[in-house]
């Protein structure tokens, strides 16, 4: 999408006079749901006017909210990374950043995370080691042991809880189906086996039983890791609890899944029965598979409403749509490990 198309207030944003601070070479990258922008030392996030359904930004005042839980539930995990709620507001005939006329847009404000410890980045270099996934590890056990897991929280993990998130994938994806990512065969293979695994509502309960249903990250794989010291990970899901309710099985599949994506099976073995030691959770292997072919979906559904966002530019479209069709190919497999 040419500057010309975008919302005033990113076009705003794209001025390095915009900011306080030295913000040269500003960087644009979007999502499905959020304009981010690569500032200098900072980097700041403002989320889109969109309803999906699971997703509702519709309404600024919406939009401040959620804004505010991903500061509060971010610094969990990254509490020197999330720094605060920001502004741009209406000045005369142009905007300001934290100015004091009427607020046009909320976002966060983030300090920027070296670009050479990012894990997407590491990976595409061929240098993740054993060493990087320990350091995960010795970050997410304590992290999970410390999550709340009450009782409102534990009732996410029965099946028919999990039938939600699950089964609103296929009805949102199905339309999809021939445009060139998803055909109906692998449609009709994936809902099919997730479907009977779902009828299992015992092996659920037993993760219930086991206190595993904890309030999770939701969105945990190598785009939202810096392998740093201490290492961070970041954007964790704030939109909708029902995602970040979850099994830590679920958490922690994603990041396998992912790291299979990648090309990393051996990292990703290695990643799982080093976190079942070391979290004392075997019972986590019986979930595993139906969790990485859940995540791999979840991904593909994330490439085709990235790929169908007007705002978004035709190369974007064309990778996202690309990386749509191999995860869809990969939660195929996963099925059909059964």
């Amino acid at each position: 999408m040419s500057e010309a198309n975008l919302p005033a207030y990113v076009s705003y944003l794209l001025q390095e006079s915009s900011y306080p601070h030295p913000a040269a070479d500003i960087s644009l990258v979007q999502t499905h749901i959020s304009f981010v922008f690569l500032a200098g030392d900072s980097v700041y996030k403002w989320k889109k006017p969109v309803d999906f359904g699971f997703l509702n930004f519709s309404s600024l005042e919406k939009r401040k909210f959620f804004c505010e839980q991903e500061l509060l539930l971010n610094r969990r995990l990254c509490p020197d990374i999330y720094e605060e709620l920001v502004t741009v507001t209406e000045e005369g005939e142009g905007f300001a950043l934290n100015g004091s006329g009427n607020v046009v847009e909320y976002g966060i404000r983030m300090k920027r995370m070296p670009e050479e410890k990012m894990m997407g980045r590491i990976m595409a270099a061929g240098q993740l080691t054993q060493a990087h996934i320990d350091a995960i590890i010795d970050t997410l056990v304590p992290f999970y042991q410390a999550a709340a897991g009450d009782k409102s929280i534990q009732e996410f993990g029965q099946a028919s809880s999990v039938a939600v998130n699950v089964l609103e994938n296929f009805a949102q994806t199905e339309a999809f189906i021939g445009q060139g990512a998803l055909n109906r065969g692998q449609f009709d293979a994936i809902s099919s086996y997730a479907k009977e695994f779902l009828g299992h509502g015992d092996r659920f309960q037993v993760r219930i039983d086991d206190g595993k249903i904890r309030d999770c990250h939701g969105d945990m794989h190598s785009a939202n890791i810096c392998l740093a010291d201490p290492v961070c990970i970041f954007d964790c899901i704030e939109f909708n609890e029902r995602f970040r309710y979850t099994d830590v099985a679920a958490d922690v599949a994603f990041l396998a899944m992912d790291l299979d994506f990648h090309g990393f099976e051996g990292l990703s073995h290695y990643f799982i029965e080093e976190f079942v030691a070391k979290s004392e959770d075997s019972g986590l292997k019986v979930m595993l598979d139906f969790y990485k072919c859940y995540r791999a979906y979840v991904r593909g559904k994330i490439g085709l409403f990235t790929a169908s966002d007007p705002a978004v530019d035709g190369k974007t479209a064309n990778h996202c749509l690309e990386q749509a069709r191999k995860h869809f190919l990969l939660a195929e497999q996963y099925a059909a490990a059964k």
